[in-house]
């Protein structure tokens, strides 16, 4: 702290100029300064702004791009979505059409095949009672040559 007190009190007494000389040299300074602004201005932040400027129009490019086609995947979605609904509708129509007339067929080869089994069975049917009858018919003839044989053979 001594030194400073002692470097402050050289400063004062040792002439012109001391610690803030404005003379030629504060505006030579100043000029310095502003004409490296305006070179650091024009060689440095104009290039960069520039560029700056155009990425963030190409970020704002793609941006957009990119939000159309995400409505227009959404839209192709929803069309989508609606021709397979649309088509699932169509196909189960289908399928119940295909089961109704696929019933429709077997309940009529079913009625078929009933009456053509039942046809058979009558025809069978008629034809054990013929083959009955006929075999009845022989019986009582043999019955009847077998008790004239009896009767003859107990007359005897």
């Amino acid at each position: 702290m001594v030194n400073f007190s002692i470097l402050i009190s050289n400063l004062e007494t040792s002439g012109p100029g001391g610690l803030f000389d404005i003379g030629a040299t504060l505006p030579l300074v100043v000029l310095q300064f502003l004409l490296l602004m305006v070179v650091l201005n024009i060689l440095l932040y104009s290039p960069l702004l520039k560029i700056i400027t155009e990425r963030n129009e190409f970020i704002l490019n793609n941006l957009s791009k990119a939000s159309e086609t995400l409505t227009q995947a959404s839209e192709l979605t929803t069309q989508y979505e609606q021709e397979l609904s649309r088509v699932r509708k169509e196909a189960q129509s289908e399928i119940a059409q295909s089961q109704k007339i696929h019933k429709e067929i077997l309940d009529i080869e079913l009625n078929i095949s009933q009456k053509s089994i039942d046809n058979l069975l009558d025809n069978i049917t008629k034809e054990f009672f013929i083959k009955k009858e006929k075999i009845l018919a022989n019986l009582d003839n043999e019955i009847n040559t077998l008790s004239t044989q009896i009767e003859n053979k107990l007359s005897i």
